[in-house]
């Protein structure tokens, strides 16, 4: 798909203290926790790699579709010290992809649902396309990124 470009100081803490590594190391250790947290979340990919290069992360393996793509490139760059997400994940047949929405202050999901599909009922539709990354429709932030799929 390309590189996606997202807010580097918001996201998800994921990353500790680094004091005293090399940046080798810290980028090592980085890829490392984004790989656990793409897989804690039980996301299908098979052969799964992640490289940091200072603030981008290259992402590599193998999804099922275009949706898990979109969700796996959305756990690696919604995470606070990624600004960029070089994706080169395989899938086996690639579908339209969904528009990608940054979350601006004051924005929720049926503000955003009326936006995108003119109706603020149909803001399950975004919670349910960003799940398991979301765990409560009111819960997200500016400078998140959320997949947007297209109308049903």
């Amino acid at each position: 798909m390309g590189i996606f470009s997202f807010i580097k100081d918001a996201g998800a803490k994921l990353f500790g203290k680094e004091e005293g590594k090399s940046p080798e190391e810290l980028n090592f250790e980085k890829a490392q926790k984004l790989k656990e947290t793409v897989l804690s979340l039980g996301l299908p990919v098979e052969n799964l790699n992640i490289v940091i290069v200072e603030d981008k992360a290259l992402v590599f393996g193998d999804v099922p579709d275009q949706e898990t793509r979109e969700k796996v490139i959305l756990v690696v760059g919604n995470t606070e010290g990624i600004a960029e997400v070089d994706d080169r994940l395989n899938v086996p047949e690639p579908a339209p992809e969904a528009q990608f929405y940054t979350v601006k202050k004051g924005d929720y999901l049926s503000k955003i649902a009326k936006e995108f599909y003119g109706d603020p009922n149909k803001y399950m539709l975004i919670f349910e396309a960003n799940k398991p990354m979301l765990k409560d429709p009111d819960l997200i932030y500016p400078g998140q990124v959320l997949r947007i799929p297209p109308a049903e």
